[in-house]
Formats: structure tokens, sequence, C-alpha cells
């Protein structure tokens, strides 16, 4: 069942530093690659102190980030915790103060690195996993400002139709989606307008995570 994240708008200085911290971000995109764990076994994943992993789960929950749940089939006192599904949106560069903007620009740069240094161990696979081959695509487009919001939000779209909430069908699996746009400068090699769209590449990450060049988490 394809779910619509309700969106939220995040400028809380508090909060924006609560997901620029590079264990959270570990954190996080464990949870929403893997789905719900408890801090012993995302400690385990992760290769990091439970008491730590604990600390930061709570700080990820008094954001609204994470949330813990009540797992049936959880043995014991056993504590479960998940990624809340949400559109998080920051806020426009340009509107950003002069506090907030290092804060996320220190995101955007831990979040881009995990990114790179995921698609490079990808990369290296020598088989492609489930039979799944991963594309990519580059290409250039000649819009105005308005029209590059509108593309965006058709994008978020696109990519709300294949998030699921339970059962996943057979064959599905985690796959990363990122969305970056920059201007076009001057002799840096601007394609006219071409999309340029390859089958190659592999992927063993998230679904949505992060698309913070664009204002979005």
């Amino acid at each position: 069942m394809a779910v619509s994240p309700e969106r939220r708008d995040v400028s809380e200085l508090e909060a924006l530093k609560a997901l620029a911290h590079p264990r959270r971000q570990r954190i996080l995109r464990e949870l929403e690659a893997s789905g719900p764990a408890t801090s012993a076994s995302l400690a385990r994943a992760l290769a990091l102190n439970t008491g730590a992993t604990s600390y930061h789960l709570r700080e990820l929950a008094r954001h609204g980030f994470v949330e813990d749940f009540v797992d049936p089939h959880a043995h014991g006192r056993e504590r479960w915790w998940r990624a809340v599904q949400r559109d998080l949106r920051f806020p426009p560069r340009s509107e950003q103060s002069e506090e907030i903007r290092p804060v996320v620009d220190e995101l955007n740069r831990l979040a881009f690195a995990a990114d790179l240094e995921e698609y490079r161990r990808a990369q290296t696979t020598t088989e492609v996993e489930g039979g799944m081959d991963m594309p990519y695509s580059r290409g250039t487009i000649h819009v105005t400002p308005a029209e590059l919001g509108e593309f965006f939000e058709e994008y978020i779209a696109l990519l709300n139709r294949y998030k699921r909430a339970g059962p996943l069908p057979a064959g599905a699996r985690a796959v990363r989606t990122r969305f970056l746009t920059f201007p076009a400068t001057n002799g840096g090699g601007d394609d006219g307008g071409d999309g340029d769209g390859h089958d190659g590449g592999r992927a063993d990450g998230a679904p949505e995570s992060a698309d913070p060049g664009t204002g979005r988490l």
C-alpha cells in the first residue's frame, strides 16, 4: 500500500542540530533501510555502544524523527524503535539564518558523504543483488524558479507512489533515491537538456532518505 507522508517543515535550530549529528544520521539510515530495531540491535549493526545508541534514539524521538512502539512479538521488556515517516523540509537557503545555515550545511555534508560511500561500495558488488539492476540518470533542463519548484513537487509525488506501508511484495527491497539540482556554469558541460540514462550501478541502502540539496530530507 502506497503512503503519502505528512509534510513537516523543520526550522527549529535544536531539531536541525539533532539531525546533523553523525551517529544519529547513521541510526536513521539504518532504521529506514532495515526497519524497526532495538537499541541493542542497532548498536550491533553500527558497531556503537548500546548506552550511547539509546541516548541518541531518545534525542531523535524528542524531536519527532523516531518513535518507540509496542511490538507484540518483543521479548521481555525490549524497547523497539522505528523511523517516523515524514516529508521533512528545510528552510530554503535564502531564508536560512546565520545560525541555521552552517548546521544545514553540515547535515548535508554528512548525508552526501554517506551516500557517496554507500554508492562506492555498491559499485564494487560483483553480482546484482536479487536480480535488481540499479538505473541512474543525468540531464539538464531549462526552467524558471517557479518551474523548478513544480518539478521538485512532481518528483516527490512520484517518490511517494512507491513508498509502502505494511507487507512488501515479493522481490521488493530498500533502494536509495536522491534528487539534486544545481545551476549549470559556463563551460560546465551543459548537455542542452538531453537526459543521459543508464542501467548501471547497484545500491544496498534505504529508501527515500535524504534530499538535502533541495531543502528536503
